[in-house]
């Protein structure tokens, strides 16, 4: 396990790194305790193929030469909205800032594309920490188990970091 004094280096993922970056999605989702029949509902959510590694940027994090976290964007070229896909970090690595470095990056690479604005679908546990960075709730999305919902939340020109002033 990496210590707080090893540096935490940002690099593109390979494709051979998507079982490692599968691994961290699933813990991160079973750090809030959720049931294990949700987390196997949600298997293909948290799957992260190798396919997906190599059509899209996927920069990860690692500590100690480990992979311990993980962000994508994804962009239609037609589209000003950029979607966050995934932002996982290993329960080990949580609350040092890890996830708010990839989620710069994650805008970095959001404002290159010329979006206007980065759209996220958030597990509720993990909202508070997009709302500290300047996103708004915009909205929810129906998630499994039914009746369950997912709240949409977006940063922007006019309410988030995506844009300088």
């Amino acid at each position: 396990m990496a210590t707080d004094a090893e540096p935490v280096l940002i690099r593109r993922a390979r494709g051979c790194e998507a079982p490692r970056l599968t691994a961290i999605a699933f813990a991160a989702k079973r750090h809030w305790e959720h049931p294990e029949e949700w987390i196997r509902a949600w298997a293909s959510d948290l799957t992260i193929t190798p396919d997906y590694v190599e059509k899209h940027e996927v920069p990860l994090a690692s500590s100690g030469g480990t992979a311990v976290a993980l962000v994508a964007v994804r962009q239609d070229d037609s589209e000003s909205v950029a979607h966050l896909d995934h932002l996982w970090v290993s329960p080990s690595h949580m609350r040092r800032g890890i996830g708010a470095r990839l989620l710069d990056h994650a805008i970095t690479r959001a404002r290159e594309a010329r979006a206007t604005t980065l759209r996220i679908v958030s597990d509720p546990n993990a909202a508070g920490f997009y709302i500290r960075a300047g996103a708004r709730r915009v909205g929810t999305e129906p998630s499994t188990p039914s009746g369950r919902f997912l709240p949409v939340l977006e940063l922007g020109a006019r309410h988030g970091r995506l844009h300088a002033p």
